[in-house]
């Protein structure tokens, strides 16, 4: 079958091929450059004296607004040695020596009650743009939703962009009222030209209290003045391509399909490539019949007018939140002799889609397939799903008693007991009302927080390789129906990840097989259901479509180590359940254990930071750092000093900046 595909502009690219990635020893995006590679060529720390890092300067955030340990999963950006990030939930900015983390200049918005109930609480940075002529602006978009530029140079608001500096970007999103936290933004915009592009994060929609929400639009605002341009309506109005794919004229009131991860852009082209999250309700359909364009798809704009120049729905009708999640890649690749200006993006289902950034046709073919339907009174999902012939998935994919933890035959035995209380499936098997036919809930893997997620991959400009990060923690979902007290969703869903009192072994086994707390799994005696590794890092080398390496991402947590039933096993290669932040320069990859997927006594994350050989994923260094990494690792140079940043915290710790340097 073919690929369900489409766009208003095809055509051959004739423009030169770009070098891509940081440069002059800056980190100008989110991403290290507009492609968000997160790449960049210095080599002053190279494999010869990476083990001489050490810790050259600490920056805490505690003192930055009322809870600077939760989400702070920003990348700061460094331009001329001096660094620019958010702190404390209130998100203020601060300005640093990058050389010394000296506090130069901070930015407060006391939004009030406006900035106290927000959407999404995770914030991922600020935005830059320069004139070239001495205009330097620092772009944030605060908790309750608004646009602020800055000076770069003082901190200080520019009056004369929009209202006295702030734009408010709750208007002109065709609903009448829009509420205080019902959306926001948790990702920085992007500048292309004289546009910064903003996207948008609203509330996840497990268990909605209505099908009606306010849409996730992207919109693009004039960088010096704050006037909107344009608006890109992810929700097609009637008359717009996709229109028809809402039936029953659920466009008029069906919402979220933001874009919730950071955007990316080819400046040369002037395009802006578009990862969009699932519809209202993320796990039951019944009220947004059709395909549901541009939910879950991959849309590239003209950053110019905001019209769309091709776009690929990477998931139909999704009723599993395997939505548009990390920041799409955008490298120059060389497939069957033939250059191709590409754009990668990594999912939830561990697939990675490669297209030409130009026309959007797939690098490799990208074939629909028939998948399971749902039996959900009122669901009517996608005969089928589209599933990338090349690269293969980084992940494990589908539950079946094969992916089974198998340590022991006493623990294969028992987590297939487990797993026989569950519906079990290929992937995109979709929910099923919860004890059904005996079933409790579908189990499914990768789980709906992926695979990847938000930390997405890394990509070298110079190779064509592809780093990836990713969790292999397996989810049990099920719905209900829905409370009409509270919801007038038919149906409503989440985790079901089990209901016995910890340490009760439930309906159990001589194995208390249902003991799931206080890890969050709901294998044997709280270990995970499925075989490790549980994190991993893959390389996967573009020019080809070829896996070329796959490394566990991390040590086994103590709770596994420390396991009575895993006693005398080989635990050397499980990695941990939690994904590698990755960052990559000319001679290294580096990464982190990553933040806790679940909670500290789950083990997730863990405080370690490495550098890797990136031809083949051995650890060349490692150091313990104060907390678990929660931000993109980043690079810079500062009084001609390489140095290494990367944000860190965990719940109860505080969060902070800490850089790394040769002495």
């Amino acid at each position: 079958m073919k690929p369900r595909i489409a766009a208003s502009l095809l055509f051959c690219s004739t423009l030169a091929f770009a070098q891509q990635g940081a440069k002059n020893g800056d980190w100008l995006y989110y991403g290290a450059d507009a492609g968000t590679t997160k790449y960049s060529s210095l080599d002053q720390i190279n494999p010869s004296n990476v083990k001489e890092l050490k810790v050259a300067w600490r920056w805490k955030a505690e003192n930055f607004g009322k809870r600077p340990d939760i989400n702070w999963e920003v990348t700061p950006l460094a331009i001329g040695g001096v660094l620019y990030a958010t702190a404390g939930s209130r998100r203020d900015v601060v300005a640093l020596d990058g050389a010394t983390g000296e506090t130069l200049w901070m930015y407060r918005l006391d939004e009030g009650a406006r900035g106290s109930t927000v959407a999404r609480p995770q914030n991922r940075g600020v935005a830059y743009w320069t004139d070239g002529k001495g205009d330097d602006r620092i772009l944030l978009i605060t908790p309750g939703f608004q646009l602020v530029a800055l000076n770069a140079k003082t901190g200080h608001v520019i009056p004369a962009f929009g209202k006295t500096g702030l734009v408010d970007l709750t208007e002109n999103l065709d609903r009448a009222t829009v509420k205080p936290g019902s959306i926001g933004s948790s990702s920085p915009a992007i500048v292309v030209g004289d546009v910064i592009v903003v996207g948008a994060a609203l509330n996840a929609g497990a268990s909605p209290t209505s099908m009606t929400n306010v849409p996730g639009y992207i919109r693009g605002y004039n960088v010096r003045t704050g006037k909107l341009v344009w608006t890109f309506h992810t929700v097609p109005q009637p008359g717009e391509f996709g229109n028809e794919t809402w039936e029953k004229d659920s466009w008029k009131y069906s919402g979220n399909t933001g874009a919730w991860v950071p955007l990316t852009a080819d400046l040369e082209l002037g395009y802006v490539y578009v990862p969009v999250e699932t519809p209202t309700s993320d796990f039951y359909g019944g009220h947004r019949p059709g395909d549901n364009l541009f939910s879950d798809s991959l849309v590239c704009l003209d950053a110019k007018t905001g019209k769309r120049v091709w776009h690929f729905q990477l998931v139909h009708h999704d009723v599993w939140d395997f939505d548009g999640v990390a920041a799409p890649m955008l490298l120059d690749i060389t497939v069957g002799g033939k250059k191709v200006k590409a754009v990668a993006t990594v999912s939830k289902q561990a697939f990675t889609y490669v297209f030409d950034r130009v026309t959007g046709v797939p690098v490799w073919p990208i074939v629909e397939k028939p998948v399971p339907q749902s039996d959900v009174p009122g669901e009517k999902m996608s005969a089928t799903q589209p599933f990338p012939t090349k690269p293969l998935p980084f992940d494990v994919q589908g539950t079946s008693h094969d992916v089974l933890i198998d340590f022991t035959p006493e623990v294969k035995a028992a987590a297939i007991k487990i797993a026989d209380t569950y519906k079990l499936g290929p992937l995109f098997t979709p929910p099923i009302v919860a004890d059904t036919n005996g079933k409790r809930a579908t189990l499914i893997l990768p789980s709906h927080v992926g695979g990847s997620n938000w930390q997405g991959g890394a990509v070298d400009p110079e190779t064509g390789m592809l780093y990836v990060s990713s969790v292999n923690n397996a989810d049990p979902l099920a719905l209900s129906k829905g409370d009409p007290k509270r919801t007038d969703v038919a149906y409503t869903g989440g985790s079901r990840s089990g209901t016995a009192t910890p340490g009760t072994g439930g309906p159990g086994t001589e194995l208390n097989i249902a003991r799931i707390a206080p890890t969050g799994n709901i294998g044997p005696e709280g270990l995970p259901i499925v075989k490790p590794p549980w994190g991993r890092i893959v390389a996967i080398d573009l020019n080809t479509g070829d896996h070329a390496w796959m490394i566990p991402n991390g040590r086994t947590p103590d709770y596994v180590k420390n396991h009575p039933l895993l006693k005398g096993v080989d635990l050397s290669n499980t990695g941990r359940p939690s994904r590698a932040p990755l960052m990559v320069t000319k001679t290294l990859l580096f990464s982190a254990d990553g933040s806790n997927l679940f909670n500290a006594v789950a083990g997730g994350g863990g405080n370690t930071f490495r550098a890797h050989d990136k031809k083949t994923g051995a650890t060349l260094f490692e150091i313990d750092l104060p907390a678990s990494a929660t931000g993109i690792p980043m690079t810079y140079l500062a009084d001609g000093r390489q140095f290494v940043v990367v944000a860190v915290g965990a719940t109860g710790i505080a969060a902070e900046l800490v850089a790394l340097a040769l002495p």
